[in-house]
């Protein structure tokens, strides 16, 4: 069964159905986007046009089907998406949903996506570019080392301790937590949780059960993972699974 997910550096893409999310935040700038005629529902909100929320914004999402994507702040599309919230947690946007044929899903995400955003006037050479605008190069190269880390094995957390970052850079742990924090607007460790969550998804997707995706994102277990999913995505892992799998 084909999968509705896709994963690349800055971004996680879903297109999804029976999605129902109970209250949570994340670090990510979320963009949904419900399918035409299909219900969605924003902290119990009716709402029918695109939708997007700011980072760490507390939220609960239901939506029958349509596109969820969840995007790295510091990014071109992040910062994008950043500037149409004009400051405002999350803000809808009344414009004409595109038509495009939701049966047919490919790996094409220019052909997949560029309808969304045209219509919300962002440019259309989504995803070729969606760099990061982080301008320290030792932060650069720490998230280019991180992205790698996403197409491949994880490396887990042992190799990812901010002592032993800050003294690959020549900085001291707190200098380095400092930069970090003030590069990305978000401090170190949550954001190598989101990392972690992501390389979990991964894992599961590549059909790694519960236990081992815990295993290779450097969770204690699966508890961990499962109690650190929930409370990031508002859902279980089998819940989100059932919504992964579906073509």
């Amino acid at each position: 069964m084909q999968s509705n997910v896709w994963i690349k550096a800055g971004i996680v893409i879903i297109y999804g159905s029976s999605i129902d999310a109970s209250p949570h935040r994340h670090h990510a700038i979320q963009l949904a986007w419900p399918r035409d005629g299909f219900c969605c529902k924003f902290d119990n909100n009716e709402i029918s046009t695109p939708l997007i929320i700011g980072s760490n914004v507390e939220h609960q999402l239901q939506i029958d089907e349509g596109w969820i994507l969840l995007v790295e702040p510091t990014s071109e599309l992040g910062l994008a998406l950043s500037q149409k919230l004009s400051g405002q947690p999350s803000k809808t946007f009344n414009v004409t949903s595109s038509t495009f044929d939701h049966s047919d899903l490919t790996d094409d995400l220019t052909d997949l996506l560029s309808p969304l955003f045209e219509a919300l006037g962002i440019s259309n050479q989504f995803p070729r570019i969606n760099e990061s605008k982080v301008e320290d190069h030792r932060i650069k190269t720490l998230l280019l080392e991180l992205d790698q880390c996403l197409d491949g094995e994880c490396i887990k957390p042992s190799n990812w301790r901010a002592v032993e970052v800050a003294e690959k850079m020549a900085l001291s742990e707190s200098r380095f937590l400092h930069l970090f924090t003030q590069e990305l607007g978000v401090p170190w460790r949550p954001y190598l949780l989101w990392c972690r969550m992501t390389c979990a998804v991964r894992a599961i997707l590549n059909g790694d059960s519960a236990t081992n995706a815990a295993h290779l994102a450097g969770f204690s277990d699966s508890a961990h993972l499962s109690r650190t999913f929930r409370k990031t995505f508002g859902m279980t892992i089998r819940q989100a699974n059932a919504i992964f799998r579906k073509g």
